[in-house]
């Protein structure tokens, strides 16, 4: 870690203290690929935190982990014309083996749709084959052309990606909106990010779906950030790859199928909403570390006395399964270690020194206020069970205020490009229905719809931009 801190506030310069979080933090670095980057064990931590709170959730539902190649043959690509459509821009392709030319480019994986689903063809055959509920982890290749911006913009990536097929379209509509609570019960309750849910409109939708549905998060600077997306692709791909099955009328049916899924971008709307000018500020049901103790010692015999302290401290709280650490490098000092860890955004420092050994207490700092406190030894371990809960749900109610700040109701289209000029943010407005009307406001502004709620909000204006009929009440934003 660099022994210089970050220069720059938040509000002040957002790009440039975001790069220097993400770096100084020690979460990533840029790779040298272009358009690439490394994560470093701080972030990969936290990607495999939510691994394993996600990879909970889904088994507990039926769903099993698989992995398929990353190679995928053009020909599977082209299958479903408004999929292969919608990719080719970004598509990496492989056309040479060692030194011999291949027969057929291979694409390196964009999405695993196509590959998956030929081989759903060759194992489904009965209604008793079905559900079929399958995920994988994995990485994805995207040939992004525009700036690298470090786990929200990289030509690679990683993510997970479910894919799901049903015997009929009722399941599989109670699939998409099942994996979309599970998306919000994670992002709330373990990033301590606050989302509005919805679908896409037709030309926001994901390309071979028959309907998308979205988590949008608004950032401080007042840009949306998509965070995940559940979508019902009908039978558009069970047709394409004939995945059929002989349903208990005897009779043959396509199946209907869902896709799903979250990125590593995750990891870069906690560090733009939670943190600070000193850095991460992690929530606790997220942080790979939850606590670290930092012994304060002077003189020999204090070391000896301070470092058993610190170590039963450190066995009574891991007891508990709470995730703690002991920084006991004694090349650093006690300042430079709290400028780490606060960097780091662990949740709550311990410190120990001679005069709490003296007074039988330890002094608590609290990441996400900079708060101070002296607690006695037995009240250690209850009060940091509090007090990260105090701090989970802090971060969250936070954010939460911000995002319902951060939303403005319009009703004339002067009043929302002065919004956008003034405080962007997420604007609520009248629209028509019209995709012409969409894509105009779009070049115009900017601004895409994000969402359209699932509660159907009544309409209070003629459509914003074309001062048509309105049909719904949706959600624009500027997005990253």
């Amino acid at each position: 870690m660099s022994d210089i801190g970050v220069t720059v506030k938040k509000t002040e310069d957002f790009s440039e203290w975001y790069t220097q979080v993400v770096t100084k933090s020690e979460l990533a670095d840029y790779a040298p690929i272009k358009g690439c980057m490394v994560f470093r064990e701080h972030s990969y931590a936290i990607w495999e935190k939510i691994q394993e709170v996600f990879n909970q959730k889904i088994k507990a539902t039926g769903h099993r982990n698989v992995y398929f190649p990353m190679f995928i043959p053009e020909s599977f690509l082209r299958k479903e014309a408004e999929h292969f459509a919608g990719f080719v821009p970004e598509v990496a392709w492989v056309t040479v083996g060692g030194e011999s030319p291949l027969e057929e480019r291979l694409a390196v994986r964009p999405t695993s749709e196509t590959i998956m689903y030929a081989m759903y063809s060759k194992w489904i055959r009965s209604w008793r084959d079905l559900p079929l509920k399958q995920n994988q982890w994995c990485n994805i290749v995207r040939w992004e052309t525009s700036a690298t911006k470090l786990f929200l913009r990289t030509r690679e990536f990683l993510w997970q990606e479910g894919h799901t097929a049903h015997a009929t379209e009722e399941e599989a509509d109670r699939e998409v909106m099942e994996i979309l609570g599970a998306y919000k019960d994670l992002m709330e309750n373990y990033l301590a990010i606050p989302v509005l849910t919805g679908k896409k409109t037709e030309s926001e939708k994901f390309k071979g779906a028959l309907y998308t549905t979205t988590l949008e998060a608004m950032m401080p600077d007042g840009k949306a950030l998509q965070m995940g997306t559940s979508h019902n692709l009908g039978q558009n791909f069970s047709k394409v790859f004939d995945i059929k099955f002989i349903g208990e009328d005897e009779k043959d049916h396509y199946v209907w199928q869902t896709s799903w899924g979250i990125t590593t971008r995750l990891i870069g709307a906690l560090v733009m909403v939670h943190g600070d000018d000193k850095g991460l500020v992690l929530p606790p049901n997220i942080a790979p570390i939850q606590v670290v103790i930092i012994p304060i010692t002077y003189k020999d015999v204090d070391k000896k006395v301070i470092t058993k302290k610190a170590r039963e401290i450190f066995e009574e709280l891991q007891k508990k399964g709470i995730a703690i650490t002991i920084d006991d490098r004694a090349e650093y000092t006690p300042g430079w270690k709290f400028n780490e860890w606060e960097l780091k955004g662990v949740p709550i420092r311990i410190e120990i020194g001679p005069r709490d050994i003296k007074q039988k207490q330890v002094t608590l700092a609290r990441r996400d206020t900079s708060k101070r406190m002296t607690i006695k030894n037995e009240e250690t371990a209850t009060r940091i069970s509090e007090m990260l809960k105090e701090i989970q749900t802090n971060l969250f109610d936070k954010a939460r205020k911000a995002l319902d700040e951060n939303i403005t109701t319009v009703k004339t289209y002067d009043e929302f490009k002065e919004t956008l000029k003034e405080k962007s943010g997420f604007i609520r407005a009248c629209w028509c229905g019209n995709s012409t009307c969409e894509e105009r406001i779009k070049e115009e502004t900017g601004a895409t719809i994000r969402l359209i709620p699932f509660e159907k909000e009544r309409t209070f204006t003629k459509c914003v931009h074309c001062g048509e009929d309105a049909d719904e009440v949706v959600y624009f934003a500027r997005a990253y």
